[in-house]
């Protein structure tokens, strides 16, 4: 499975890379790993302002749909459009081209409650 090093995870399995004051926000290997096939990918329209924890879209698999939640406080900026015609992309490439949105972070202190790899690797029992 992989978790990589550099990222910061949610409890509810988003992983985000931060540039500066901006996030780029996904689901984990795990995560996808989980959910199946992943056949649909539905996004907050860019500009919408979010909380920590509020819903930012879904994603649907074969057998399940699934919340989205924001792993921390921002207005959604850009979505990964490529998931409107390859939702399988979030499968394959979970952490590089299956990103789900990139945000402007409102509150950079609440990066502190993320987990490291270390920390969610234990979260899902993979140590």
């Amino acid at each position: 499975m992989n978790i990589p090093e550099e990222l910061k995870y949610s409890k509810d399995h988003e992983w985000i890379r931060i540039e500066n004051n901006i996030a780029h926000i996904g689901i984990t290997d795990f995560a996808q790993g989980e959910l199946g096939d992943i056949v649909y990918v539905e996004l907050e329209s860019v500009d919408e302002e979010l909380n920590e924890g509020e819903v930012m879209g879904s994603i649907e698999a074969v057998k399940t749909v699934s919340d989205i939640f924001m792993p921390i406080s921002g207005t959604v900026i850009e979505v990964n459009e490529e998931l409107e015609s390859n939702p399988e992309m979030v499968n394959s490439d979970p952490y590089t081209n299956g990103w789900l949105a990139k945000i402007e972070i409102s509150n950079p202190n609440e990066i502190d409650a993320l987990l490291n790899a270390d920390g969610y690797k234990k979260l899902i029992g993979a140590e």
